[in-house]
């Protein structure tokens, strides 16, 4: 029998880049499937805070030299890897010297919102996308972690859904307490959803992410998710609704260690399509 495919896409990963619980989820879960016998792979950006020495990071240059479309400007997509001897994984690295090196991740030192943070994220998703095709790894779950991570599922469900890639891959997206990523002035702005509809989808499809507002940031990408994970406290209470309002299929793990239920549900939606 085949071993469950599992992708991680992730903005930041212990100890590469760690700024909130998502960092050591993302780190301890993939390991603790790889151990169940999941096949896995991991994907995060290379934000300039991420010391490249010190982690061993190289490019890969059969994976290297794409340009990634965004706001109707050809960016140059760089992959690099590193390997976590101790978990034996290793992780993907997406760069961009104009997105992302930059000392700061995604607000400057006045925590004032890079300008360009809708279109760092787009660039991101889609590059995350490209570099799995160019892997030639078909997974059979994407579990996407963080904001960043949020047009995922609109690309996977209207732009790569008849790729063999990506076909019958479901999507799982971790809901975790961001909001103080956000404000009223600090938001990925309607501009989101329209340079996404500029090459790959339809506005109507990309409408959902409406003004780019920590709320509808996620009530976008959960509008094309599977599966819902409750992985934080104090959610926001508009995205609680709406996943009560859309009937979304929700899973709460006991603890950020459950790994069993983890395992379970990573099974069943790798045999399994998703009941309407």
């Amino acid at each position: 029998m085949a071993k469950t495919k599992i992708l991680f896409v992730t903005h930041e990963m212990s100890p590469f880049l760690e700024i909130s619980k998502i960092s050591e989820i993302t780190r301890q879960l993939p390991q603790a499937m790889q151990e169940k016998g999941f096949e896995i792979r991991i994907l995060m950006p290379r934000f300039g805070g991420i010391n490249e020495r010190r982690n061993r990071l190289h490019e890969v240059i059969r994976l290297s030299g794409m340009n990634i479309v965004v706001d109707n400007n050809d960016n140059p997509l760089i992959i690099k890897v590193a390997s976590l001897p101790a978990a034996r994984m290793q992780v993907y690295f997406l760069d961009n010297e104009e997105f992302f090196q930059r000392k700061k991740v995604f607000s400057d030192e006045h925590g004032k919102y890079f300008d360009d943070n809708n279109e760092r994220s787009l660039f991101f998703c889609k590059g995350a996308l490209e570099t799995v095709k160019k892997l030639g790894w078909s997974p059979d779950v994407v579990h996407c972690h963080g904001w960043f991570t949020a047009m995922i599922p609109l690309y996977l469900k209207k732009v790569y859904h008849d790729d063999p890639t990506f076909k019958d891959a479901k999507v799982f997206y971790s809901l975790f307490n961001e909001e103080s990523d956000f404000s009223p002035s600090n938001t990925l702005g309607a501009k989101y959803g329209e340079m996404a509809a500029q090459e790959d989808v339809s506005a109507a499809d990309a409408a959902v992410y409406g003004s780019g507002s920590y709320a509808d940031v996620y009530k976008g990408a959960l509008t094309y998710t599977d599966v819902v994970v409750k992985a934080d406290d104090n959610l926001n209470a508009e995205v609680l609704q709406f996943i009560e309002d859309q009937k979304l299929r929700v899973f709460t793990p006991e603890s950020d260690t459950d790994y069993e239920g983890f395992g379970t549900l990573y099974e069943e939606f790798a045999s399994e399509e998703v009941e309407a």
